[in-house]
């Protein structure tokens, strides 16, 4: 089969089987155009260990719009669409490279930007005042704090969702997975403030204010998540946090960092984060590190001292 026609067959894997997101889908179709823009092939049987090996040294050497080289992470995310995809074709009994003689590269460590509790702190009360505007503000970034949540997370959620008595929110996370996420006291009253002063009758939680102030049933007030960047952005500024690009991930980060300062456990911190693998929390070592440091002075050699 003509391999153009098997990956559309493979999408529609994605979305139907794998219930993936428009998201996933979307940049897996890009990633493989791009190899098959590379390799010029018409059929999968022609793809094997040179070819890939190959595609991997243009991966390496390709310039993006900045004339940066791509980082090695996204160099990744095109070999996992593909190694991916070559599963699929093997499920199928179609011939061609067998995915596990597709490995990834190593990946450098990503940096984890995070607030420091007096920069938290600043942050989350740079809210001021009784608007609608600011309090929603005021219930966003305590919303945030308080779960952990990915942005896009956030975006989705609807008021009705919502247990304000309970404290806890059910949220359907990468891959349709459903977990439980908490709410602070703070994340509780500021929400509680935010949702008595709304006039409108749209289920979203988080809305844009109109300047007229005049809501229309016909509106889409849902922000998305560059407004919900935005908004983090103009707090962290008024709140004085120098030399970070603070995030909504920011605060994500913030999150994993507080539950395991204060003795959480890698395993539930992956669990509440959503992470399918542990792997993933592990980015959080710089906190680890700090406390096994601490450890090492308190214990070792203590005979001699």
């Amino acid at each position: 089969m003509e391999i153009k026609k098997l990956k559309i067959q493979y999408l529609e894997h994605l979305e139907i089987e794998k219930n993936r997101s428009a998201k996933t889908l979307e940049n897996y179709g890009r990633y493989l155009n791009r190899f098959f823009s590379f390799a010029n092939i018409s059929n999968p049987s022609h793809i094997d260990d040179d070819l890939v090996r190959h595609y991997r040294l243009y991966l390496n050497r390709l310039k993006d719009a900045d004339g940066n080289n791509l980082k090695r992470v996204t160099q990744n995310y095109h070999i996992i669409a593909l190694r991916n995809f070559l599963k699929y074709l093997s499920k199928r009994d179609i011939k061609s490279l067998p995915a596990e003689k597709v490995e990834l590269g190593k990946q450098e460590q990503r940096e984890v930007i995070f607030l420091e509790p007096e920069e938290l702190a600043r942050l989350l009360a740079a809210p001021e005042g009784g608007g609608l505007d600011t309090l929603r503000d005021r219930a966003l970034l305590a919303t945030l704090f308080s779960t952990g949540m990915r942005v896009s997370e956030l975006c989705s959620l609807d008021r009705d969702k919502i247990d304000l008595g309970g404290g806890e929110v059910t949220i359907r996370g990468k891959g349709g997975k459903l977990r439980l996420v908490f709410l602070s006291n703070d994340a509780k009253e500021g929400l509680k403030q935010y949702l008595a002063k709304r006039p409108d009758i749209d289920e979203a939680l988080f809305i844009r204010i109109p300047r007229s102030k005049s809501f229309s049933k016909e509106s889409n007030l849902r922000l998305t998540p560059r407004s919900i960047q935005r908004i983090v952005q103009k707090y962290a500024t008024k709140a004085g946090v120098m030399g970070k690009r603070v995030s909504p991930h920011t605060l994500r980060h913030s999150y994993a960092t507080d539950l395991l300062r204060n003795g959480a456990d890698i395993r539930s911190v992956q669990a509440m984060l959503g992470h399918s693998s542990v792997t993933t929390t592990q980015i959080y070592t710089h906190v680890t590190d700090k406390q096994l440091r601490e450890i090492h002075e308190k214990f070792h050699n203590k005979n001699n001292k």
